[in-house]
């Protein structure tokens, strides 16, 4: 009786949500609760390196602003009960999985270690090196996320049209972080160049995916040089709409504060608040 209400209507409780979904299955994704905490720390201890590799260069105000440091802040770093989790929601078993903004190694080691197989693209030779160091150090050597070194823009030519059940990123946030000099990374492009480079990249992307499967792209806004959102979000969804995959669900997903109760007495005095979430976007192509 415990689980009825007066309604004779049964009460569902998070404990039996988390029992059939890892996680409530809510538009709020909180990375704060035990849970979700205890399942990172689960990742974690097996090895994940995903900072291994990210020889980031800073070179505007918006990344100290947001992570309130220099350096590699624990936030820039993928989570991994994130991935789990997305995986888990809205990629079939076994499937292929592509990449085509790969970073470090989470997304890999957590999909191949989930049985999935992984496929991901990144533009710097010393990244996919690291990726496949410390893959080698928790997989076994006949199950390892296949990497590929280029700019996605080159490279997803290659790929054949609707052969990937699930599509899984996160961008780079303009030139939030600048990962390389390289020709084609799109991180260190003026803003124009970005969105044109990012659009083709996602156009190929849904191209490789196969129809009714998803695409899911974790994102944040981010700042011009004079402080105002560019609205980033809103650009991502309209990539993926002209592309062909329609927006399906969305989330918010809350980030522990971290530095955010020192950050907020200084940035609140230009009026600006401090950002604690992302945002997930799930879209299927159609």
């Amino acid at each position: 009786m415990n689980n009825i209400d007066l309604f004779g209507n049964e009460i569902i409780k998070d404990e039996l949500l988390r029992d059939r979904f890892m996680e409530p299955p809510f538009s709020v994704l909180d990375s704060k609760n035990g849970n979700w905490q205890r399942r990172k720390r689960l990742w974690k201890q097996k090895g994940i390196k995903s900072e291994i590799g990210r020889n980031v260069k800073v070179i505007n105000n918006t990344f100290t602003e947001k992570y309130g440091r220099e350096g590699m802040p624990e936030e820039s770093i993928f989570d991994p009960a994130l991935t789990e989790l997305l995986y888990y929601w809205y990629c079939p078993t076994n499937g292929k999985i592509l990449d085509p903004f790969a970073g470090g190694s989470v997304r890999g080691i957590v999909a191949n270690y989930m049985q999935y197989f992984y496929t991901g693209i990144d533009i710097r030779q010393e990244q996919i090196d690291a990726n496949i160091y410390n893959a080698l150090e928790i997989l076994p050597y006949n199950n390892q996320p296949k990497y590929y070194v280029g700019d996605s823009n080159v490279v997803l030519d290659e790929f054949k049209e609707n052969s990937f059940d699930f599509v899984f990123s996160c961008p780079p946030y303009s030139d939030l972080e600048i990962y390389s000099d390289l020709n084609g990374d799109i991180s260190n492009m003026n803003y124009e160049c970005f969105l044109s480079a990012y659009d083709s990249i996602i156009k190929k992307s849904i191209k490789c995916l196969k129809k009714d499967c998803y695409a899911v792209f974790v994102v944040s806004d981010i700042r011009d040089k004079k402080g105002f959102y560019r609205d980033f979000v809103s650009s991502t969804k309209k990539c993926f709409i002209d592309a062909g995959a329609m927006l399906y669900s969305e989330a918010v997903l809350l980030q522990p504060l971290g530095t955010a109760m020192l950050r907020a007495n200084r940035t609140f005095s230009t009026g600006k608040l401090v950002k604690v979430h992302e945002n997930v976007l799930i879209f299927k192509k159609i």
